[in-house]
């Protein structure tokens, strides 16, 4: 059996596999309603025109929905989404559908998402009039994951109406494609607020740092004229300024604490939450991040970017109890988000801590 028989065969497997959905349409219901007047009227009167006009219409509804069945047949669907997605956000990915069929072209095919809690939503259908024998055409359509993880089948929905309108067909199409979604990264209730105080808190922790002079060197076209040291400069005859020490980067030792017991499993997503949009702002805002999480340690940007600590969220799950680990980073600013803030009394002094308390559950999260 050659390669292409058994292809041809795996197509046909999948295509007799699809659950296929009917729906009648208000034209279509209206036209058999017409079809059956019209049917009666024949017989009961025994006229042969109306006896025509009955088998014309019985003939078109047959027509219409071998067509609709053959349009949908043959058709393999495809979603690719950017490597770096959020839970939460719409990010654009690339639809394509392909018409396998050999004789046949494909018209009015219609894809949409299939709502359910595992699987990603479409911003809207996509629509393509026309798709030719063996052709594949492509849209860009926006997607939303509702939830962080790793996603290893996306579901859509296939559909048309085509030729008539009578009759809508609808078949489900199962992609066997992991797709890694990252925790929500933007601001829910009280997570501004709470970034706000963190950097008030993180400037007073390095206040004072980095000021001191350091040299005096030759002017630089499009520098500031405020660093200008106008002494030097007329005692040389050239433009000089003042540089400073660098100031010191700010540290961010954040620890996330997995030993969560079952009935905060809801708190320790939101936490996880929180985690990722604190990390991703500091992260954006130039800050280095050391993040630890029960034995997990990678330290940002020395050994990886922001998007390593959002993979480590994306499949962070509650674990059994452990001993807490010590802070590492003597001079760093410590932040610690734990269900149990007493473990963290000795070793940890000075750590700003967000537990249940003090980073509570939004209203319609805890209701």
């Amino acid at each position: 059996m050659t390669s292409r028989v058994r292809e041809l065969r795996a197509a046909l497997f999948r295509i007799l596999r699809r659950s296929i959905r009917y729906r009648m349409t208000r034209g279509g219901s209206a036209f058999v309603l017409a079809t059956v007047i019209v049917t009666a009227s024949a017989i009961l009167l025994a006229n042969n025109l109306l006896l025509l006009l009955a088998c014309a219409l019985i003939s078109a509804l047959l027509v219409s929905g071998l067509i609709n069945r053959l349009c949908l047949a043959g058709l393999e669907v495809d979603y690719v989404v950017p490597e770096h997605v959020s839970a939460g956000r719409y990010v654009p990915g690339r639809m394509s559908v392909r018409n396998q069929k050999l004789l046949m072209p494909s018209f009015a095919i219609r894809v949409a998402g299939i709502p359910a809690p595992d699987r990603p939503t479409l911003r809207h259908p996509v629509f393509f009039a026309l798709l030719p024998i063996g052709a594949t055409l492509e849209q860009t359509v926006e997607a939303r994951f509702p939830r962080r993880g790793l996603y290893r089948t996306n579901g859509f929905a296939i559909s048309t109406s085509f030729p008539f309108g009578f009759l809508d067909r609808s078949a489900s199409v199962t992609l066997q494609r992991e797709t890694l979604v990252y925790p929500q990264i933007d601001a829910q209730p009280g997570f501004e607020d709470l970034l706000t105080g963190i950097n008030g808190e993180i400037e007073s922790h390095y206040r004072g740092l980095g000021r001191d002079f350091y040299r005096i060197r030759p002017y630089e076209t499009f520098e500031s004229a405020r660093h200008v040291d106008w002494k030097a400069s007329a005692h040389v005859g050239s433009l000089q300024v003042r540089e400073f020490a660098r100031e010191q980067e700010p540290v961010v030792e954040l620890f996330l604490d997995s030993d969560v017991p079952h009935e905060l499993d809801a708190w320790f997503e939101h936490a996880i939450a929180c985690c990722a949009f604190l990390a991703w702002r500091l992260s954006g805002q130039g800050t280095a991040i050391h993040f630890r999480s029960n034995g997990y340690r990678l330290r940002q940007p020395e050994e990886s970017d922001i998007f390593g600590i959002l993979k480590y969220l994306a499949l962070a799950y509650p674990r059994g109890s452990q001993p807490p680990e010590s802070s590492i980073e003597p001079a760093s600013y410590k932040l610690v988000l734990t269900a149990s803030p007493e473990k963290f009394r000795s070793g940890w002094g000075g750590a700003r801590v967000l537990c249940p308390e003090t980073l509570p559950l939004p209203r319609d999260t805890s209701s």
